[in-house]
């Protein structure tokens, strides 16, 4: 039996479902219920709000759903771990907290598929802004006034300056920020953090709505379908914690489970490819056959140095530190406790055929793997790096009707071409970076993947061995018209039946090319107004540079400083 009626279900409170549940309750006539399938991200949980905690809840089932791949064909059949939220607030919970818009041909390559027009620069620009509190400073790029408050990394230490000084002796530039004007170059990163606490989307959009008395929000509820009615969606089945099924009716539906849980519930609530979801025992509602296809990701490696001078932040990571560390951030919210350690990197083009930037860096003060295993052992430091655009695609597929099993995901990591090159040139590219002579005091010798390793075969077999994923799945129910497209850009419907929306990382119809947090909020605040019948805000068309077009930027005080002028 029906427990009651909303006029709109969430399905999913991480990232796109906090964002969503705010906005869509913000008219006290919408009567919204939020269910996430996870734990709630409890005040006093230290592994959750302490941003160096981020190592800990990775790999944890308390807080992560711990998808695995299939055996990958390209990776000499190895499978690929990948953490995804599990926890209100979803993977923002348990997150890196590198804030990165993408660059803004992003978009206009979005914009360049058929019927996603309204999905340009100028059209995602006021949606960013609104979003966010730029604590660097408001303007025409940058939010002042958004739910999202955003530090600027000091990356101040000694080997963050080693580092930007590194990067212009290989010939790379610095820029002012790397989410306004230009993207290309190195700076201090933006980070969800605010005064010494991981600010997650829960935090800043959900937790702040949870007293609107039309919005309910229940944790540990684990939605098994989607109900339909012929074609039309009008609530959701789930069970609770004790095991007891719900059934919810709604005017609305809106999925927002992320890019492997959104196709994996569409496919065992009927919407798919007909004939898989048949041979699984799945009797089809609508066939879609572009549902959990388009899968996209991007895949890092950690290019490791020793450090000969004792000014890496290993101590903190000692077992007999950590007491201080967490004392520290408890008490007064400060000490290496209060930062993700990731505060600056930058993005480069790895060859000249590509128009803007396929690489991206993320630099650490640390020697150690990104869920806090394996350390190289003393004092260290590493940047992640990867390509931003492989052209492999893969897929979500669900084996079972059960929605308790975990879906087939396939990524299809470097099995092309033109992938393998980029991978390539991004070890090198790494490589020439940490080898200049601002460095030559630090260098200890190259830890992982170690000198041996010269060759492209060498480096691609060592990049089949030892990538990770960097945890950016996107792109299996993408916007767009056509056969491939599952969602309707302006309306964020699903096509061919009523009632039923997605919004998540899933509706992009290309991953961006940086961490993949900030497009998903700025597409549901985008999707929010046009959920609600809102007219979009007004496009802001602002020049921003491109390679080979736009003159550099002045340089400005803060870049300055960087260089150490």
């Amino acid at each position: 039996m029906a427990d009651s009626h909303y006029d709109f279900i969430i399905i999913g409170g991480g990232s796109a479902g906090s964002v969503l549940a705010n906005r869509l309750s913000a008219d006290r006539a919408n009567r919204v219920l939020v269910l996430e399938a996870g734990r709630s991200d409890y005040p006093w949980d230290v592994y959750i709000h302490m941003p160096a905690g981020l190592m800990f809840p990775i790999g944890n089932r308390f807080y992560d759903w711990k998808y695995e791949s299939e055996p990958e064909p390209a990776m000499g059949g190895r499978r690929v771990y990948h953490a995804r939220g599990k926890v209100l607030g979803g993977s923002s919970s348990i997150n890196g907290m590198i804030f990165q818009r993408g660059n803004p041909m992003d978009y206009e390559r979005w914009a360049g598929e058929p019927g996603m027009e309204s999905w340009a620069y100028a059209n995602c620009l006021p949606y960013f802004k609104r979003m966010e509190t730029c604590l660097a400073g408001a303007d025409e790029f940058r939010g002042g006034d958004g739910p999202l408050v955003l530090e600027r990394g000091p990356a101040t230490g000694e080997l963050f300056q080693a580092f930007f000084k590194a990067v212009q002796q290989a010939g790379f530039p610095l820029t002012d920020d790397v989410n306004g004007y230009r993207q290309e170059g190195f700076a201090p990163f933006d980070r969800n953090i605010h005064r010494g606490r991981r600010l997650s989307a829960a935090r800043a959009y959900l937790h702040p709505a949870m007293k609107r008395p039309n919005l309910d929000v229940e944790t540990r509820a684990f939605v098994t379908r989607i109900l339909f009615d012929g074609t039309k969606a009008i609530g959701v089945e789930y069970t609770d914690w004790r095991g007891r099924i719900h059934r919810v009716l709604s005017r609305e539906v809106v999925l927002c489970g992320g890019a492997i849980n959104s196709p994996q519930t569409l496919q065992v609530s009927g919407i798919g490819n007909a004939k898989e979801l048949e041979a699984v025992g799945v009797k089809p509602v609508h066939d879609l056959p572009g549902v959990g296809e388009n899968l996209q990701d991007h895949l890092e490696v950690y290019v490791q140095y020793g450090s000969k001078k004792p000014v890496s932040v290993a101590p903190a990571l000692k077992y007999r530190n950590r007491p201080m560390v967490g004392a520290k951030w408890l008490f007064g919210r400060t000490g290496p406790g209060a930062t993700n350690h990731f505060e600056g990197g930058g993005f480069v083009r790895g060859n000249d055929e590509v128009a803007y930037p396929n690489l991206m860096f993320h630099f650490l003060p640390l020697a150690i793997r990104y869920d806090g295993t394996e350390p190289a052992g003393g004092h260290g430091y590493q940047v992640h790096i990867g390509p931003m655009y492989a052209d492999t695609r893969g897929t979500i597929r669900i084996t079972s009707a059960d929605p308790a099993v975990k879906p087939a995901i396939q990524f299809n990591y470097l099995s092309t071409t033109n992938d393998r090159k980029e991978w390539v040139e991004a070890v090198r590219v790494a490589r020439s970076i940490l080898n200049q002579p601002a460095f030559d005091e630090y260098n200890a010798g190259e830890l992982s993947p170690g000198p041996e390793v010269e060759t492209d075969d060498q480096i691609l077999e060592w990049v089949r061995k030892d990538a990770e994923t960097a945890l950016h799945p996107s792109c299996t129910c993408k916007m767009g018209v056509g056969d491939a497209a599952v969602v309707d850009p302006t309306t964020m419907r699903v096509h061919g039946v009523e009632g039923l929306r997605v919004v998540d990382a899933s509706v992009f119809p290309f991953v961006t090319n940086a961490n993949i947090y900030a497009p998903v909020v700025m597409t549901s605040e985008k999707a929010a107004d046009l959920i609600l019948g809102n007219t979009p805000l007004a496009p802001l068309d602002v020049e921003y540079y491109r390679h080979g077009v736009s003159p550099p930027p002045p340089v400005q005080a803060s870049e300055a400083a960087v260089a150490g002028e």
